[in-house]
């Protein structure tokens, strides 16, 4: 029961330090670049390419796809962009957020203090909020990778349990299954980051033998999927009280990344296959973690090529299932033409 209440406690402690400094980091770099993030979004958005470039761009420096999925949002509500607009930036929001994942692959566990100690440093002794700003969000990456390492501590208990690892073995040869525990994960922690980084830490872990992964690449990808899945719950809570087309916009992201599981739960074979020859290569245990980004990675860039050129369907999709409210007088938005779709600013 002790070693059960210390692997708990662990899970939980690690997982509370990694959630406060991703949600440090990424608040200071909002502060610190967010208007400028903002200005981009504006400006790009009338070509797909550009929107989703600048919805990847926006992610990668802020460091949240909620951030930038709850801007667009705002924008969309606010009458400054079009649906036809916002959709690719959410599918870029998708592509930025796995940076996330990749710099989590890179064992930087002997640098963890440093970055710590230097964030500390800097925010208690500069003396413009913008360098102070800046040293907040390193003080946070360093606490992000310290939460990591606390998780990763608690979990090898649970790698060497017979009775957890037979449990993983199930999961991992039901994809579905797997879909459905990724999900949930990400429905209660409330960050897709957070439970990939969970995922890839314990799937760095030796099962049995001592050699190969507890769950192996093939077992991870479903609970990867069901990670991109929860993630919309962000999107959906950030619409509601908005305007038609704000709804529209979450949705799409929601259709988005619903689709991408439903056509890449049943090709779990190939894909991990295709991810493995990637580099890096060498022993599982060693290249997991950066399989498990890789994954990611290639997960949403294929499914941002195949809804790229489909975004008109996305359009007519999101506004059947939310058509306009016929009580509510239709108005033109600035910028649109006349009898444009998705054009009531009234909130729904």
């Amino acid at each position: 029961m002790n070693e059960v209440l210390t692997v708990g406690l662990g899970l939980l402690g690690g997982l509370a330090i990694f959630l406060y400094g991703m949600n440090a980091m990424s608040s200071n770099l909002q502060e610190v670049a967010g208007d400028r993030m903002r200005a981009i979004l504006g400006a790009v958005t009338r070509n797909p390419v550009m929107g989703v470039l600048a919805g990847a761009l926006a992610t990668a420096v802020l460091q949240s796809s909620s951030a930038t999925t709850v801007m667009t949002i705002g924008f969309v509500s606010a009458g400054l962009m079009r649906l036809p607009q916002a959709i690719p930036i959410i599918m870029g929001a998708n592509i930025g957020t796995t940076i996330t994942a990749q710099i989590i692959a890179f064992k930087l566990s002997d640098y963890v203090l440093a970055f710590v100690f230097a964030g500390f440093v800097v925010m208690s002794l500069a003396k413009e909020e913008r360098t102070r700003a800046i040293g907040r969000a390193v003080f946070g990456f360093g606490l992000l990778f310290l939460g990591i390492d606390t998780m990763g501590d608690a979990m090898k208990p649970l790698a060497a349990s017979p009775v957890f690892t037979q449990l993983i073995g199930e999961v991992a040869h039901i994809p579905v299954l797997g879909m459905v525990v990724g999900t949930l994960m990400t429905l209660i922690v409330q960050s897709s980051s957070a439970t990939i980084a969970v995922l890839q830490n314990f799937a760095s872990q030796p099962g049995p033998d001592g050699v190969t992964s507890v769950i192996g690449l093939e077992g991870a990808i479903p609970i990867l999927l069901g990670d991109n899945l929860g993630t919309t719950i962000t999107a959906l809570l950030a619409a509601v009280g908005q305007s038609r087309d704000a709804k529209r916009v979450a949705l799409s992201h929601c259709l988005f990344n619903l689709s991408g599981c439903l056509l890449f739960v049943g090709l779990v074979g190939p894909f991990s296959a295709f991810v493995a020859m990637i580099p890096p290569t060498g022993p599982e245990l060693e290249v997991i973690a950066r399989q498990i980004a890789n994954a990611h990675t290639c997960f949403n860039v294929a499914m941002t090529l195949i809804w790229l050129p489909l975004v008109s369907l996305m359009v007519r999709l999101v506004m059947a299932i939310l058509p306009d409210d016929p009580r509510r007088p239709r108005v033109r938005r600035w910028g649109s033409a006349p009898g444009a779709s998705g054009s009531d600013a009234a909130p729904a």
